[in-house]
This record gives structure tokens, sequence and C-alpha cells, in this order.
């Protein structure tokens, strides 16, 4: 579907999955529904610890619950909540990590800008503090790196950040199971596949703080590992959509590419 295709009626809600942090959540609920957007909890295989918190919740006439019978992981929670949004008539659906690290007054920022550009992901581009653990930190520019190889372009200016606002239309396409990637990989995969469709970004800067509740789910060996495997994937995609991505590029600077075109 090419992004002339979205639809005019603008409504968002919020998608937010949850592994364990049953100390953040409350907040991120609160932080959230303070901007009227209807929430999609996605419990993924939680400890019932968390779980029984996120039915205390769930008691709220703007949450939603959904349930994993186990740990799919982050992307699969994701795409299980946009579905579900989707399915009930959301034109965008905002992804908010569960642990308190991103903030959240800017969301008011994110929806007036999805307004304007409906048919755009509007993206966080994090300013972190000195909570950010530096092997991270450096590490992340290794992804950005890659992904403006893999894009042929400087579009995506951060790919790993979890605080984006998508157009569910544009993004459905992605969303059938095996599209995009099941866990931490899932942020980068899935905005390096829209903009080979030709779907835009713009971009809010955000600040991040690592993270509030003191649980992360990154694991240093398998995490790292998977991103290796997505970058082998995507750099093989890229090869394979090389003539349309430079045909693209020569086009926008000339001034003649069509708006939102599809590299399939």
């Amino acid at each position: 579907m090419s992004a002339a295709g979205a639809s005019s009626r603008f409504s968002a809600c919020a998608v937010i999955p949850v592994f364990n942090h049953e100390r953040a959540i409350a907040a991120v609920v609160d932080g959230v529904a303070a901007h009227d957007l209807h929430i999609f909890l996605v419990d993924d295989g939680c400890s019932e610890t968390c779980a029984s918190e996120l039915r205390r919740l769930s008691a709220r006439s703007d949450v939603t619950l959904l349930r994993h019978d186990r740990n799919r992981g982050k992307g699969v929670a994701v795409v299980t909540g946009m579905r579900a949004a989707l399915g009930q008539g959301y034109s965008h659906a905002l992804q908010v990590d569960a642990d308190g690290q991103h903030t959240l007054t800017d969301i008011r920022h994110f929806i007036d800008e999805a307004q304007l550009h409906p048919d755009s992901v509007i993206c966080g581009r994090p300013v972190f503090d000195a909570s950010i653990p530096k092997v991270r930190y450096y590490g992340r520019y290794l992804t950005h790196g890659m992904v403006w190889f893999e894009t042929l372009s400087l579009e995506i200016r951060d790919s790993m950040c979890g605080f984006r606002l998508y157009p569910l239309k544009l993004t459905a396409p992605l969303l059938a199971p095996g599209k995009v990637g099941a866990r931490m990989d899932f942020d980068t995969e899935i905005i390096v596949r829209l903009h080979w469709r030709g779907v835009s970004t713009r971009w809010i800067d955000t600040h991040v703080t690592y993270p509030s509740d003191g649980v992360s789910h990154f694991r240093m060996v398998l995490d790292n590992v998977r991103m290796i495997s997505l970058h082998v994937r995507l750099t093989l995609g890229m090869l394979l959509r090389l003539p349309t991505l430079l045909w693209r590029n020569v086009a926008r600077r000339c001034g003649t590419a069509p708006a939102n075109k599809v590299a399939r």
C-alpha cells in the first residue's frame, strides 16, 4: 500500500508492550492517559506479580489488556497491540516502552506532528542523560551507520528508539507473522522496511532515561547476535532493492521523485 492510501481520519491510541515492569507501568499508563489516548497493554508472558498489576490497570475504561501466554518478544508484543488497534478502527498507534524511560509529556508533540503529516512515522530522536551505559550509547551508532548503509540515506536519524507514532494502514503490510523482528531487533527492522516502502519519517527530540525502574531486558550476547543477523538480512534486502533506492535518491535530488514511492 502506498502512503497516498492512508486514511484522512485521525484517531490515535497507544501500544505498550510489557514484560515484568510492574514498578513502572502504572506511572507510564497515567502519563499516556493524560493525553486522552486509549491504551493497549500487551502482557508478554509476565510474572504473576506484573500480570496482577496489569489486571488491576485493565479495570480502567481507557485500557485494553492483551496477553501472550509466554514471552514472545517486544516486537511480537507491539505487533499484537497494533493489530488490535487496527481492528478497533484506530488510524495511528503510539509505541511507548513500559519502563518509564520516555518523556511522556512529549506525546502532545507527536500527536500534533502526526495530524499535520498523517502518512509519516513520527519518531523520537533520543537526547540521553548520563544514565545510559557508554557501551550501549556507542553501540547505537554502529547500528545507525549500518541503517544508513542499508537505506542509502541519512533520513533515519535514530533507528533504535521505541517511542514512535505509526500510521497503521501503511504499517499493516509488515504486521503479518515473520515480517519484522520479534525481539530487540524490531524497532530497527520495521523503520528500515517502512523506509524501503517509501513511508517518510519525521523526528522529535525527546529526553530518554535508562531505565527508570532499574529493569533492562537487553541480553548482551544474544541480542547482539540477533542484531548482527538483522543487519545481514537488511544488507541483502538493500542489494535486492538497490536500483530502486538509487533511482529514488537521484530523483529526490532532482526534485522529481513521486511522493511515497513503494520499494518492494
